[in-house]
């Protein structure tokens, strides 16, 4: 292992230029507060560019722009690689989102002229950010990072960098929108994601992010559709749960009236519920004990949508058999992994 000398002072490109020129092989490692910046060179090219911190985040938003090229690209897939290699034990150079994209290209949800197209435009950001380092630790690690996984693609560090560098001057100087259509890694380290839209329907003590789903994963089923009962007084938020399960695998049936719910309910036969929890006339505590008595609900799926997460909340939400809690505010991803925790 090679290893520079710590610095306080560091600059991007004198770097980057030293491992073109050297023609490098292996990991350039830059550690900053924010966490570590990777950089996967082969003889002076680049073959792969991510973060410690945030990967899937900017994997997961990317997945979602590609997904309008790629139809395979559905939510389902999407959560099921964060399920699989987001929290996979893994040190951090052994880059676990390469190796999601590498299992998305082998189960042929994602083509290999994508996957190129894919780790390219990730790479372009994620060197946006590594050039507006200005303190760091860096080093030139060996690895085997590829051993036993495909080269997805290679590119020469010139180019991208200097794309790159004249995007961040022009937009210095005002020359590009300061509010750029795809999200940046700012030099704070902040990931600003389109996906990091929230459903709250009034203001609520900041709650502990919902319980995470199993190492399960959704096992293939026959049924095509599956039917998304939300119960919820809130239009605002019926159409952002709507908009979040946009796929073709989801049908979801929106329900604002508490009182009559319990009859669209029995008739329509949903595969999930998401019930709130505060409703005017009938409270989803009340709701989902109705629906337990009935023979037809008895082990469908009752996921309770609350931003009260105490223990008698808890305590009521076991006492009427509810199978979860959804924690307000939620974003897409976090709907979509407690969805297919239960329908698993």
């Amino acid at each position: 292992m090679t290893t520079y000398r710590p610095s306080q002072i560091l600059h991007p490109l004198s770097l980057l230029a030293q491992m073109s020129s050297r023609q490098a092989t292996g990991c350039l490692k830059v550690t900053t507060e924010q966490g570590a910046w990777l950089l996967y060179l082969e003889r002076g090219k680049l073959t792969y560019a991510t973060t410690s911190f945030q990967a899937f985040d900017r994997l997961d938003l990317y997945l979602r722009r590609f997904s309008g090229q790629v139809p395979t690209l559905i939510s389902a897939v999407r959560v099921q690689v964060r399920l699989l290699f987001e929290k996979a034990d893994l040190p951090t150079d052994a880059c676990p989102d390469y190796r999601a994209i590498c299992w998305l290209v082998e189960q042929q949800h994602l083509p290999s002229e994508q996957a190129i197209a894919l780790i390219e435009t990730l790479a372009k950001e994620v060197l946006e950010g590594f050039l507006g380092i200005r303190e760091g630790t860096p080093e030139l690690i060996e690895t085997d990072f590829f051993l036993g996984l495909p080269k997805l693609g290679q590119f020469s560090l010139r180019p991208m960098v200097e794309d790159c560098y004249n995007r961040l001057k022009q937009r210095q100087s005002g020359g590009l929108s300061t509010q750029p259509s795809s999200p940046m890694l700012q030099r704070n380290g902040d990931y600003r994601s389109a996906t990091t839209t929230v459903l709250s329907t009034a203001p609520a003590p900041e709650a502990p992010a919902p319980s995470g789903p199993d190492t399960g994963i959704l096992k293939p089923s026959s049924k095509s559709t599956y039917t998304i009962a939300c119960i919820d007084d809130s239009p605002t938020v019926l159409r952002a749960i709507n908009d979040f399960l946009d796929d073709k695998m989801f049908s979801v049936l929106m329900i604002s009236d508490p009182v009559k719910a319990l009859m669209q309910v029995i008739r329509n036969k949903p595969d999930l519920i998401l019930l709130d929890v505060t409703m005017p006339n009938l409270d989803g505590y009340e709701l989902c004990s109705l629906l337990r008595r009935h023979s037809d609900f008895k082990h469908v799926p009752i996921i309770m949508v609350t931003s009260n997460t105490g223990f008698i909340d808890r305590a009521k939400a076991k006492l009427v058999r509810a199978s979860g809690y959804l924690t307000k505010p939620f974003n897409q991803s976090d709907l979509l992994k407690i969805i297919f925790k239960h329908l698993s």
